[in-house]
C-alpha cells in the first residue's frame, strides 16, 4: 500500500510478506497422496471439466492427466445411461451439498 507524507505525497510503499513454505509443503503432499492413491482420484471445476486425474485413473481409463485435463467430465467420461445422474450428484457438491458412496462406469480409452 502507498506511504504518504503529512501532506498526502506518496513517499514510498509499505508491503506485508507472509512465510508460505509449510502450506506449499502441504499442497505438495496433499498432490503426492492423491497421485499415488490406490483408487482413481478425478476432480472438476465449476464448469464441469476435469482438473485432477490421478495416476490410478489413467491406469484403470488409459487417458493420462494431460489428456484429459480441461475436458468436460461427465460427457466425455461418463457412459451415457449414468450421465444425468452423475452430473445431479456433481451439481449438488459444487452447490456444498456431499453425497458419498455414489458408484458410476468410466469411459476407457478403448471406449
Amino acid at each position: 500500500t502507498s506511504r504518504r507524507d503529512v501532506d498526502g505525497h506518496i513517499i514510498g510503499v509499505v508491503g506485508i510478506g507472509q512465510d508460505i513454505t509449510a502450506r506449499i509443503a502441504q499442497e505438495e503432499e496433499y498432490s503426492r497422496l492423491i497421485d499415488t492413491a490406490n483408487a482413481p482420484i478425478f476432480g472438476v471445476d465449476v464448469d464441469g471439466k476435469v482438473n485432477v486425474w490421478n495416476q490410478h485413473a489413467s491406469d484403470v481409463v488409459g487417458f493420462t492427466a494431460e489428456q484429459t485435463f480441461g475436458r468436460p467430465f461427465v460427457r466425455e467420461f461418463i457412459t451415457e445411461d449414468f450421465r444425468s445422474s452423475v452430473q445431479d450428484v456433481l451439481d449438488k457438491a459444487l452447490r456444498g451439498e456431499e453425497d458419498s458412496n455414489f458408484a458410476f462406469p468410466l469411459i476407457t480409452k478403448e471406449g
